[in-house]
C-alpha cells in the first residue's frame, strides 16, 4: 500500500512540476479588491523573476468607523499553465502594517503594527491585449491581537495592465 501512495505521489509531483509554464510578462501593475475581516483596496504590483515565477507586492488600505489600516504584503508565486493565456499560481508570502484605532475603541492606543504571513493561490487570464484579471484566495494568519481571529480568509478579484 506504501509503495502505491509513493508511486503516486511521485507521478503527480512529477506531473505538476512538468507543466508548461505561461509566459509571464515582465511587469504587472493594477487594482486588488479584497475581503477579509473588511473591505480592503490594494495597489499591486508584479515582477517576473523566471519563466514560471514571480513576485507581487501589494499595499491596501482599510478603513471603518473604529479604525484605518494600511498594509503591505509581499508574494512569491510559481506560476503554471492551463490552456492558452489562462494560467494558476501558488506561493508563499508575508505582510505588515499598521492600524489607527479610534480613541474611544476599548482604551486602545493610538497606533499599533501588525505582522502576518500567508500564502496564495489563484487563477488568472491574460488577454491579447495589456490586461490580466484573477481571483485568489490567501489565508492569512496574524502575529497579534489587531483582529480578533488569528486566521482571516482573504479572497481577491484583481484587475492589472501588463507590460
Amino acid at each position: 500500500m506504501m509503495k502505491r501512495i509513493f508511486i503516486f505521489s511521485t507521478l503527480l509531483l512529477a506531473s505538476i512540476f512538468s507543466l508548461q509554464a505561461q509566459d509571464i510578462p515582465e511587469h504587472a501593475v493594477g487594482l486588488r479588491l479584497s475581503e477579509s475581516d473588511g473591505f480592503w483596496a490594494e495597489a499591486t504590483y508584479q515582477a517576473k523573476l523566471s519563466s514560471d515565477t514571480r513576485i507581487e507586492l501589494d499595499l491596501g488600505v482599510q478603513g471603518r468607523n473604529q479604525f484605518s489600516a494600511l498594509k503591505l504584503t509581499g508574494m512569491y508565486q510559481w506560476v503554471f499553465n492551463i490552456d492558452g493565456g489562462l494560467n494558476w499560481y501558488v506561493g508563499p508570502g508575508i505582510g505588515g502594517g499598521l492600524v489607527n484605532f479610534d480613541d474611544d475603541l476599548d482604551n486602545r492606543g493610538d497606533l499599533e503594527t501588525f505582522g502576518f504571513v500567508t500564502g496564495d493561490v489563484g487563477i488568472e487570464y491574460n488577454f491579447d491585449f495589456p490586461l490580466m484579471i484573477s481571483l485568489d484566495f490567501r489565508p492569512e494568519i496574524y502575529f497579534d491581537n489587531y483582529i480578533e481571529e488569528d486566521i482571516i480568509f482573504n479572497l481577491g478579484l484583481s484587475a492589472r495592465y501588463k507590460f
